[in-house]
């Protein structure tokens, strides 16, 4: 039996479509790319949390001379997070990237890793992938990966 998978997602051609908590959200992930440390890849990528409490919180890869040490940005915003405050939940995680030839989307690790967060908070976790002036937004990690991995 052949079934679909269908999703929704928002579709922004410039910011300034975007609402306003959600650009200002996509400027910080794209400031984050700054403290970014890719001397290897020269690709920083930045993400930026808004939490229940109105907080942002920001992560950026960090990579490794013993490649595949490092950690993707949005792991490491992820997993501070979640040993700091984790009952300050997240509602949305913009990702941007210098150089921005294209939107930034998450790895399939950062992806499962979203998914883990989004079921471990009970909640609902909006995704914006920014890059080259546009974005795409969805409302909950599990579009992105349909299939996850489940113990």
């Amino acid at each position: 039996m052949k079934t679909d998978f269908t999703f929704r997602f928002d579709r922004y051609a410039s910011k300034s479509e975007m609402p306003d908590d959600e650009q200002q959200l996509v400027e910080q992930a794209e400031l984050a790319c700054a403290t970014a440390h890719a001397p290897y890849s020269n690709f920083h990528v930045g993400a930026a949390a808004l939490l229940e409490s109105g907080r942002v919180v920001i992560g950026s890869n960090q990579e490794s001379e013993v490649y595949p040490a490092g950690i993707c940005a949005e792991r490491n915003l992820l997993f501070h997070h979640q040993a700091l405050s984790p009952d300050d939940r997240i509602v949305k995680l913009a990702i941007a990237s210098d150089p921005s030839l294209r939107e930034c989307y998450p790895c399939g690790i950062c992806r499962q890793v979203l998914v883990d967060v989004e079921k471990r908070q009970g909640r609902s976790i909006r995704v914006i992938m920014s890059g080259a002036g546009t974005a795409t937004a969805v409302d909950s990690t599990k579009d992105l990966l349909p299939f996850t991995f489940e113990l």
